[in-house]
């Protein structure tokens, strides 16, 4: 059963306050990770090919919240303040198996993308990286933390308990030389051994 999509007006949101998120976490050490956690955590290519190589069954979106957003503060998507933008929240879910095996949260500048694009973010259940692929999105991205934290309100997604530790990682994707999204994704260690 898939969770409700939820939707509200437009949002302020101060950078200051997002920021937070990220800098107040554990900063991880990754030579004392698994090999496959490490790979999860730093590759620059399509996570969602990974897990399926990984896990052997196709991952599909289960999308939890898309808000329109006005970021109010300067920013590392180089908006101007009060910019309009989204804040999608999804978790990548097995086909077969109905696991779901990674959180993530994305602030999208909507206006720097393709139409076309845009459309498959809100009408699909397709992984981001699929719906590069695609449309032939050129993209680069640029790591900017790992982390790690206790799963709290996470943890009934993932079937573990609250205190069970998540691998983050947060990074800025651009395209035609422009920051385009800011994505944080959050998996289980338990699950990558």
């Amino acid at each position: 059963m898939s969770p409700a999509v939820e939707s509200h007006q437009i949002t302020q949101v101060s950078w200051e306050v997002l920021s937070k998120r990220f800098t107040t976490k554990a900063v991880l050490n990754l030579s004392q990770l698994t090999a496959i956690q490490r790979i999860l955590l730093t590759t620059d290519g399509t996570l969602t090919d990974l897990l399926e190589c990984y896990l052997l069954e196709p991952i599909q979106v289960t999308k939890l919240a898309e808000l329109p957003i006005l970021i109010t503060s300067p920013n590392p998507l180089e908006i101007e303040p009060d910019t309009e933008a989204s804040e999608r929240k999804i978790l990548l879910q097995g086909q077969h198996s109905g696991q779901n095996w990674l959180y993530a949260e994305s602030f999208i500048v909507n206006e720097r993308l393709q139409q076309q694009f845009n459309h498959g973010l809100s009408n699909s259940n397709k992984p981001i990286g699929k719906l590069w692929s695609e449309h032939r999105v050129e993209t680069f991205k640029e790591a900017l933390y790992y982390f790690s934290e206790p799963a709290g309100e996470l943890a009934g997604y993932f079937n573990i308990q609250p205190n069970d530790i998540l691998l983050c990682r947060t990074y800025r994707v651009f395209s035609q030389r422009q920051p385009i999204m800011l994505i944080t994704e959050k998996f289980p260690s338990c699950f990558y051994q």
